[in-house]
């Protein structure tokens, strides 16, 4: 049966992890539908030979607003039908972390779009703080002030107040609560102060060793009855109005999030009985979003929904509040991860390929070549279902000897290459084999990790998937075009930097379930570019991109999807550029000027010396100088 688009989503799984925010159309490419495939929809292969077009190549961060405003409608829209199902007396109000993307696009998209949801901001750091202040103009909303503090942190908090902030000071520790005092009283300014809890409930997946009785932030019980008592000898146990806690980032049970929440608010219901009168209980962040549509099972799924999440924190809050007979807050999320994740898309082209297959082999093999060479030409012809398994062991046997032998001078290059160029073409002899004989899944599935090609991709894992690299996070990735044919080759993706850890060969393997260690992707065209996307990036990886091989940001646009008279369109909100040379050259501190006089005076003295004539020097230097001004990463000579 012809292979087409349908078969494409199936085996990418597009349908399990997109969150109906992206799928592939009757052409074969990937399109982004924010709204529902009947709204307004982009086409990314379009849309990327459209900034090609422009001169904004590849890579690329497509930023995605709309869905951004999709996001933050669902999540609200999921608390507002669970307090209206529970008849929760309470409301709902959601800050969003700066430290998931503090991209300034971004943050005010967040502002803006969330103004009807009074959605406020949760800043971790002094910088991020700062942040907040200048753009948060909503009526309602919150800035939530976590982290390190010093007393320029706790003294501009307590002054934004005069600016109409509804800022809060959550006191991560101890220590903190005596500076806020102090600067109450130097200010004269009465606080807003939340108390966090350290609870003893841990999350799960990743990062649950950074909650429990033993993380970063938090107060003790003993700490929080302390400071309760402070702040009534200060007389300002009023101003104690949020309780606080945390289980961490990307939780993959609802199990771990409701054994958190049975915790917490027993706390809430305790700081009543010592005399408290709390607003707010913030839940913290951790809603996680399921990058490999798996719907559970791994550290990269979830086995819950944003509606399941939103019922059982209301349910939960609201049976403890009537149990102890205490007032319902207003139910606070710092969910941030979920609210961004989807909204951008890495898309870079592929470069070049290595192939190690070879399923047209042919080589000439006499008595003159090493008895190691005429052995495995021998498994490469007598190879069939029948002897498969040992011919498997031998294959390997031979290929330690040539190993050996090479190393022990034994074996020549020119033989070490015959005998590598055989192994290779028994490889992928034995895997047609293998697919005609029974139970031979795991030596398949070994020799087809071995036979996966390499494509070299324009991008650095390290400065746009830090996440990959550093916690072996996976991210959906497919291509964004030509899903109408057949992707009949399967590779790992190597990226620019020199270093072998540069590499993404670990994908999602949605028809099994779990991971595979290679893509499925085309046969690369001659003349024509192929386009890989990396979905679901929106959340930390921008931030935390490193220089590595100093390739610095890679270009960023911004997308509206919108509609015009001749159907679906897309205006460009903004484009951010990629970092230029220089740009990234400064950052390390070097400086444009004196790099070019340095080579300029190298090229004199080689000029004086007769090595370099004029012509070729005046060359050298327009070289250097356009390199300085040019993109990082690889660039076509004809743009």
């Amino acid at each position: 049966m012809t292979w087409n688009y349908s078969k494409s989503a199936s085996l990418y799984g597009i349908d399990g992890w997109a969150s109906g925010y992206f799928r592939i159309n009757e052409k074969g490419n990937v399109e982004v539908t924010p709204y529902g495939p009947d709204k307004p929809k982009l086409d990314l292969f379009q849309l990327t030979c459209d900034l090609n077009d422009r001169g904004i190549t590849p890579p690329i961060l497509i930023r995605l607003p709309d869905v951004v405003k999709s996001r933050i409608d669902l999540l609200s829209n999921c608390f507002q039908k669970a307090i209206n199902d529970y008849k929760y007396p309470g409301d709902y109000k959601g800050v969003f972390p700066i430290k998931v993307n503090q991209q300034n696009h971004l943050i005010q998209e967040i502002v803006d779009f969330g103004k009807a949801r009074s959605l406020g901001l949760e800043c971790g750091s002094k910088p991020e703080l700062l942040v907040a202040l200048a753009l948060m103009n909503t009526q309602e909303a919150l800035i939530i002030c976590n982290g390190f503090k010093d007393v320029e942190y706790i003294e501009t908090a307590l002054l934004s107040q005069k600016l109409g902030r509804n800022t809060y000071i959550v006191i991560d520790r101890f220590e903190e609560l005596n500076m806020v005092i102090d600067a109450s009283k130097k200010l004269k300014i009465r606080p807003k102060i939340g108390f966090r809890a350290k609870l003893n409930a841990q999350g799960s997946g990743k990062w649950v060793e950074s909650s429990g009785a033993k993380s970063k932030f938090g107060l003790t019980p003993s700490e929080i009855v302390k400071g309760i008592n402070i702040l009534k000898k200060e007389d300002l146990l009023s101003s104690l109005e949020l309780f606080h806690f945390h289980i961490g980032s990307q939780i993959t049970s609802i199990q771990a999030i409701k054994s958190s929440l049975k915790e917490a608010v027993r706390y809430y219901t305790e700081f009543y009985s010592l005399g408290a009168n709390l607003k707010y209980l913030d839940v913290g962040g951790g809603l996680g979003v399921d990058y490999d549509g798996s719907g559970g099972g791994t550290d990269n799924s979830t086995n819950y929904d944003e509606q399941e999440y939103a019922n059982d924190v209301v349910s939960i809050v609201q049976s403890a509040c009537e149990e102890k007979n205490v007032p319902f807050p207003s139910i606070v999320t710092e969910a941030g991860r979920s609210l961004v994740a989807h909204s951008s898309i890495l898309i870079f082209n592929v470069v070049g390929e290595n192939r190690v297959a070879k399923p047209n082999f042919s080589l000439d093999v006499t008595e003159k070549d090493s008895r190691l060479v005429r052995e495995l030409y021998d498994i490469y012809n007598y190879l069939n279902t029948e002897n498969i398994n040992e011919c498997y062991n031998d294959l390997l046997e031979k290929k330690r000897d040539t190993m050996n032998m090479f190393s022990y001078g034994v074996l020549s290059l020119e033989q070490r290459a015959k005998a590598e160029d055989l192994y290779w073409a028994i490889s992928t002899k034995m895997v047609q084999v293998a697919k005609q004989t029974e139970d031979t899944e795991d030596l398949i599935w070994d020799l087809e990790k071995e036979l996966s090609d390499t494509y070299y991709c324009n991008f650095s894992i390290f400065q746009s998937l830090p996440d990959c690299w550093a916690l072996d996070q996976i991210f959906p990735v497919m291509p964004i075009h030509r899903h109408n044919e057949n992707p009949n080759r399967r590779a790992i993706l190597v990226d620019m930097t020199c270093d072998s850890d540069g590499k993404l060969d670990k994908f999602l393997d949605p028809e099994a379930g779990g991971t595979q260690d290679y893509l499925e992707v085309h046969e690369l065209k001659e003349g024509e570019p192929y386009y890989l996307g990396v979905f679901l990036t929106g959340a930390y990886q921008e931030t935390l991109g490193d220089l590595h091989n100093l390739f610095g940001d890679t270009n960023a646009v911004h997308i509206s999807i919108c509609e015009n008279g001749s159907g679906s369109g897309y205006k460009i909100e903004g484009v951010v550029e990629g970092d230029s040379v220089e740009e990234v050259l400064s950052y390390v501190e070097y400086n444009k000027p004196e790099l070019i006089k340095k080579i300029r005076e190298a090229s004199e003295k080689s000029i004086a010396d007769g090595i370099l004539t004029n012509q070729e020097a005046k060359l050298l230097m327009n070289y250097y100088q356009q390199a300085l001004s040019g993109y990082t990463y690889l660039e076509d000579p004809d743009e």
